[in-house]
């Protein structure tokens, strides 16, 4: 298919994304010094890296163990039952730093930043103006005057930097010598508890804790991107000492099984956490995406996209959305998928019709038996019981060139260990979605 499927209906982007059916098309990734290396790379190509993408300009590792040893579905089982450790060097920390921090930040992000008590993280998300979203990193509070802004994949320091051109707030804004590794999986307490001491479980989900590792400086924090229990560590001066705090895990990690794997995307689509630049980007806002929990109605100061995200909700909520497409669950048949999808494959109403929507994360969910994924698709077909079909490449097809049935059903497909702000207002019986 070469066309960039017309039917699809984009109006309401100034970039499509690209709905061209080109499949897997294998190329040699060229490893040059215009893309970073952290200070982790080396060390996960002696872990047995074979594959790799880009993140935030950075090489990222995206697989271990190789397909013919089980890919990806091994290194879910080591998450799953016991515990791992992840190369995320890729999030880069943006330190906000001066008497205005708070202010600063909270002029930047949709959230109230002045709620953060240091030492504490929030997930937040930053928009544009007219309320797409940047990025949705993890904020840390280190201190009152300090704030971290640990990255998904969009460069938001050249932002950050314009936004205060003039020095219109008095902070410093510069990335940071800091690199963190994920340690996620249901042991993970216990590796933790072996590395800083039994009190490490005592920190709350999205909580802080400042200490060392074999003697380098770090902080932990109770966060991931796994739906697990699971941890970050962050080091300091990561170029000087990432040797010594991987061997540190390495060693530690021993008697616990730990293994070394990629970010597990197929465990965090089952948690319902989304991955910038996949499920949304710049020309989405929030409320298409299920994130309109991140856009209070009781934040009276004034930031960056307000305007926009209130206008975007009032006509949601008058019945005349100002987008197409909403980010739904699906659960689809089909062969197990049991790799990166490379392609957003196309979703339809019936397998005669024309494609209306496309699918942005699916995997294969082991403990669900069967496969999900995360889709945008238009408002009109996005209730919950909606039965679609879903063109999966022939490799995943009952019958080639046939697509699957799917059915449209909520999101996290499973519970989360730690769960987000979402989850817990859901829990409570609160509005979560606007």
């Amino acid at each position: 298919m070469s066309h960039n499927v017309p039917s699809v209906d984009q109006s309401d982007r100034l970039v499509p994304i690209n709905l061209r059916q080109s499949g897997r098309t294998p190329v040699e990734m060229l490893i040059d010094t215009r893309v970073r290396k952290s200070p982790y790379w080396h060390l996960s190509a002696e872990a047995g890296c074979w594959r790799a993408s880009v993140y935030n300009r950075m090489y990222h590792p995206r697989g271990y163990v190789r397909p013919e040893d089980g890919g990806a579905m091994v290194e879910y089982d080591s998450l799953v039952n016991h515990v791992t450790m992840w190369n995320v060097a890729v999030e880069r920390q943006i330190q906000i730093k001066g008497p205005d921090a708070a202010a600063f930040v909270d002029f930047v992000i949709t959230r109230d930043a002045t709620k953060i008590p240091p030492m504490r993280a929030r997930y937040v998300i930053l928009c544009n103006e007219a309320g797409g979203i940047l990025n949705d990193p993890v904020l840390l509070r280190i201190a009152e005057d300090e704030y971290w802004f640990s990255l998904s994949d969009s460069d938001l320091m050249f932002w950050l930097q314009g936004v205060n051109v003039g020095r219109r707030f008095d902070v410093d804004i510069h990335e940071i010598d800091v690199a963190p590794v994920q340690i996620q999986g249901p042991k993970s307490v216990d590796l933790m508890a072996d590395l800083f001491g039994p009190e490490i479980a005592e920190i709350p989900s999205y909580g802080l804790y400042a200490g060392t590792l074999a003697g380098c400086d770090v902080i932990v924090s109770q966060t991931g991107f796994s739906g697990e229990k699971g941890y970050e560590i962050y080091l300091y001066d990561a170029s000087l000492h990432a040797e010594t705090l991987w061997n540190a895990v390495l060693e530690a990690g021993r008697p616990h099984q730990l293994a070394v794997i990629a970010p597990a995307h197929h465990r965090r689509i089952a948690a319902g956490i989304l991955s910038w630049g996949q499920d949304m980007d710049h020309e989405t806002l929030p409320f298409q995406v299920n994130l309109g929990y991140q856009v209070p109605r009781t934040k009276e100061a004034d930031y960056i996209g307000k305007a926009a995200l209130e206008r975007a909700r009032a006509a949601l909520e008058s019945g005349e959305p100002t987008y197409t497409h909403t980010l739904v669950g699906l659960r689809l048949g089909g062969r197990p998928i049991d790799d990166y999808a490379p392609d957003f494959w196309l979703v339809s109403i019936n397998p005669e019709e024309e494609p209306i929507g496309y699918v942005t994360s699916p995997w294969y969910s082991p403990e669900l038996e069967g496969n999900i994924a995360m889709a945008h698709v238009p408002i009109a077909h996005s209730a919950l019981g909606t039965p679609l079909w879903v063109h999966l490449p022939d490799e995943y097809s009952e019958e080639p060139g046939v697509p699957v049935p799917a059915e449209v059903v909520e999101m996290p497909f499973r519970p989360s260990v730690n769960p987000n702000q979402r989850e817990r207002l859901r829990s409570r019986g609160l509005d979560a979605a606007v």
